[in-house]
């Protein structure tokens, strides 16, 4: 699934080709993906303008120029591609939004969404979301703040989505690994050095991922280099067998709470 990095190399690219560029054509394939009738979807959207593309957590927030917004979810297996008629990828699209010669094309959302809301609506929708945590304000105390009080596996806390926004699977993995801990290591357990170790860890990990375009396989458009370059940089999520990069231990797949997990029981400890 698309996590804080990817979304928001998304963003990034989104904001480069599609500000004030007008709308002009719509194709919705599955109507489960938006939130009304596929025609009043259409009319809705022709001839609008994305004048600003935020990022919010896993969220991508498309404003238009009327004030409404499109509220995009990749879930799992969500990918976005933008290119000509002739750049068309070789898998079905769910929804389809033109701009002139070049189509955004919306794949994979069997589980994902692309919702038009009015204001108040999406900011609703954004309501319970946690804190970003690349945001200037997070530092260090208001870290720990957020895990006080808090109890039960650190993974789990990590992807928690009403805790802090943007962590799925393999961050929290790979956050852990930076941090030296065990996935499994209950937060309450945590010393302050160990918080401290831990907030390091996941604004260097985050950051680092969000720098060369995140673990996405399939690039944005033509010509595109930077998407998915993390795919290659990661220490443990999707490494079972392979020798740990830290030592001479061997990276485990196991699984917590339903969620699998990967890391290294060498150099991974419980605080």
């Amino acid at each position: 699934m698309p996590e804080l990095p990817e979304m928001e190399n998304y963003r990034k690219l989104l904001s480069q080709h599609l500000i004030n560029v007008p709308i002009t054509g719509v194709t919705v394939n599955r109507e489960k993906t938006i939130n009304m009738e596929a025609g009043d979807f259409k009319n809705a959207l022709l001839g609008a303008r994305i004048v600003f593309v935020e990022r919010r957590a896993k969220h991508i927030l498309f404003h238009l120029h009327d004030g409404r917004r499109l509220l995009l979810h990749l879930m799992l297996g969500g990918i976005l591609y933008y290119g000509t008629e002739e750049e068309r990828p070789e898998r079905s699209t769910q929804v389809e939004l033109a701009f002139g010669d070049h189509i955004l094309y919306f794949m994979g959302l069997r589980l994902g969404y692309l919702h038009l809301l009015s204001v108040k609506e999406s900011e609703a929708a954004m309501g319970k979301l946690g804190p970003e945590l690349l945001d200037r304000r997070m530092t260090a105390e208001r870290f720990a703040a957020l895990l006080k009080g808090r109890r039960g596996a650190l993974k789990s806390l990590l992807v928690n989505q009403q805790v802090m926004a943007g962590i799925g699977n393999c961050y929290a993995d790979e956050i852990a690994f930076e941090a030296r801990l065990l996935p499994s290591t209950l937060v309450q357990n945590l010393s302050p050095e160990a918080v401290t170790r831990l907030y390091e860890s996941m604004r260097k990990v985050l950051t680092e991922a969000t720098e060369i375009g995140g673990y996405m396989e399939m690039p944005f458009m033509a010509g595109d280099t930077v998407t998915g370059s993390y795919n290659d940089q990661c220490k443990v999520y999707d490494r079972e067998g392979e020798p740990c990069l830290r030592g001479g231990g061997t990276i485990v797949k196991t699984e917590l709470t339903g969620r699998k997990v990967f890391y290294c029981p060498d150099c991974q400890h419980e605080g």
